[in-house]
This record gives structure tokens, sequence and C-alpha cells, in this order.
């Protein structure tokens, strides 16, 4: 745990106080009172393109990018702030979230200067949305087993294979595509990344239900999908190295561990102002652990800030947070005793039943905990 002691979480300054009221009046005004606790509990799964759009109309969405590509020169403590409130109101965030997050870093430090001067604009304004072309049936998060395949047709791509789990992907515009480029023994060598517009032909986008019979996540096959020699990111060969960046905006986030806590903000509104000693105990070992993720967390957007690639810190953040994540809604059902089954929206119980549907799925997305623990012990030097 040193290398966060080595990194600590940036100061907050007193306009970053103004920025946060800011934020919470505009969640206060734009969500209203019935905004209820089954629309918080989705947390950053809520999809609403006009709610995104507000976001940008504020300079909210792409906030650290030169203003030359629609940004607003603002500091990563800045976006950290946001997103956390964001995210503590359980907002609809969905439909920019990946492109905000992951995609359009990518694509401003890699990417073409026509894809950021076409694209990051876009995002910037809550008007282009992105999908992650990671994971794979049969392969997980193991992402050097990755099959899909791009050769080179002349000066074009031809891109063949399936992703899987690829979140709104039904309403997304692009994809960044992890995939082979070339041969090689060495399994995380021959990859790329391929930025793929997904109203090209050759596409086909097929739904998987979650828990709920609810439609976030999809199959999407390319057959024989022919790209432009401008979809690459990057170099050719280089795959490895920028997913891995890619994950570090993933994984490092708010977002992996406040999941829960438009939860969590319920169960202290239903214990009520009197809460025995259990729960006493219940929450304030909760809250530490918060605060002490807030604190790892936002070390790491400092490392990122710096153009740093922290991976083996990012990826504690990721387990520890999906842990926590996972726990509150046990938690929680053991201190309120009501059955989590649907009803009104600002039931508890309905919330309570949204998160236990969505827990399951908070150590898989971002890497299984199996892998994470791989990449947590090659990097402390246990194997």
């Amino acid at each position: 745990m040193r290398n966060f002691l080595d990194f600590p979480a940036p100061p907050i300054l007193p306009r970053q106080d103004d920025l946060r009221r800011d934020v919470r009046a505009f969640l206060a005004d734009t969500l209203g009172p019935d905004y209820g606790a089954n629309d918080r509990a989705r947390s950053w799964n809520g999809y609403d393109p006009a709610f995104s759009r507000k976001l940008g109309q504020q300079g909210w969405l792409g906030m650290t990018w030169p203003e030359t590509y629609g940004g607003k020169d603002r500091s990563p403590l800045d976006r950290y702030i946001v997103v956390e409130e964001l995210l503590a109101a359980g907002a609809p965030v969905a439909a920019h979230w990946i492109a905000d997050r992951q995609s359009g870093p990518l694509l401003l430090r890699y990417g073409t200067e026509k894809q950021r001067r076409d694209i990051l604009p876009r995002i910037a304004s809550g008007e282009c949305y992105f999908c992650i072309g990671m994971s794979e049936a049969g392969s997980g998060s193991d992402l050097a087993a990755t099959k899909t395949r791009a050769r080179k047709d002349g000066s074009n791509w031809i891109l063949k294979g399936t992703k899987i789990w690829t979140t709104y992907a039904q309403h997304a515009h692009y994809m960044i595509v992890f995939c082979r480029t070339g041969d090689t023994d060495d399994r995380h060598g021959g990859t790329s990344q391929l930025l793929v517009d997904l109203s090209t032909p050759g596409i086909t986008i097929s739904p998987i239900l979650d828990l709920s019979g609810e439609h976030h996540l999809n199959e999407v096959q390319f057959d024989d999908v022919r790209l432009p020699a401008s979809a690459l990111i990057g170099q050719e060969g280089q795959g490895w190295n920028l997913v891995m960046g890619e994950l570090a905006f993933e994984r490092s986030g708010p977002d992996r561990f406040l999941s829960s806590f438009a939860l969590l903000n319920d169960l202290i509104r239903v214990l009520g102002t009197a809460p025995d000693q259990s729960s006493v105990r219940a929450i304030g070992r909760m809250a530490a652990h918060l605060m002490v993720l807030r604190q790892m967390s936002r070390a790491v957007a400092g490392k990122l800030a710096r153009d740093e690639n922290p991976p083996l810190q990012a990826t504690i953040v990721k387990d520890l947070g999906a842990l926590l994540e996972q726990e509150i809604p046990e938690i929680a059902r053991t201190l309120v005793p009501v059955e989590p089954i649907p009803g009104p929206k600002q039931d508890f119980a309905y919330a309570l039943a949204r998160t236990l549907m969505s827990a399951p799925s908070f150590s898989l997305r971002g890497g299984t905990r199996e892998i994470l623990r791989g990449i947590i012990a090659r990097g402390l030097g246990l194997r």
C-alpha cells in the first residue's frame, strides 16, 4: 500500500467547494423531488441522453480537455468532484459515461488530430456515446485471449469477431475494439485498438438481459467489417499498453466504490435519528471504508493527471471497491427487515432489490476478482 502513501491525494481548494455546491444545486433542480430510490439505485446505469446534454451545457463533460477539443482545461480533481456528486445522487449518467471516463481520454492522447476535432467536442457536449469492446465469450477478463481479429486489405482493415457485455452498445455511436492485428507467441503482443463507427455495415448488436430483465448489455458481432486505415488508434501492435491505460481510468474512479452509495444513503434515512448500536457500528464501518477508498482513488486520479500509468493502484481500488459495493446491500438487508421486492419508486425495498440484482456484476465488470488479484500479486512481486 506504500504506493498510495507516496502519492497523497491532492488538497481540495475553496473554489472546488464552490463547484461541489454548484453541482448539488444543479442536481436538485434537474432531477427534482420525484427522482426516487429506484432511480437512484440504478447508479451509473441510468440512461438519459437529455441529462447528458444538460451536463455538457454546464461544461461538466470533458472537463480536463483543452478548449480546442471542447473541454474546459479544468483540473482532474474538478472532474472528480463532479463525478462524485453525480454518483452520490444516483444521476442517470450512462449515456456519456464511458466516452467521458475513458474513450475520450484515450483519443485525446493517442487519436489522430481529425478524430480529436471530430469526436471530442461532441463527447463534451453530451451528444456522442461510446461502448467498450474488450470482453469476449470464452475469455472474459483474460483480455490476452482475445480472438477478434483485424487484417489489412490494402489501406483498409477488415474486422471479424464478437464482443460481449458491451454496455449500451445499442445506443452508442462508437466502440473502441481491442483485437489481434498480428501473429506472435507473446500473448500480449500483436494487438491493437480500432475506433469503430457502429453504423458501419456488417455489425450486429444483440441484447443480453440482466437479472431484472433490463437491456443494458449486448453481444456485438463484426462480420468482415471494413474500416479505414485511420481507425487504428496509436500504433499497430500497441494495443496491450493502450488497453491497460484505458483500464486504469475504468478501474480507479469513484464509480468503482459508489455504485451502492444511493442505497447506503437510503439505509441511513430509514434507520432514522436513533439507530441501535449494531446499526451504528455497521454504518460507521462502511463510512470508514468509503473514506479510505476515496483517498486511494483520488491518489490514482493524481497519478493519471501526471500522465502516469498506475495499473497496480487502480486494480487495488477496483478490487476493494467491489467488495464494499457488494457488502452494502447484504448489510442493509440485515439491518432493515424488508423483502427486497419491487414497489413504489421512493420505497427502500425497491432500491434494495435493484442493488441486490446488480451486485453480482460489481466484481465482474472491469475485470473479475480473480484476474484483479493476479495482477495485484504480480505487481507486489508475490508471483
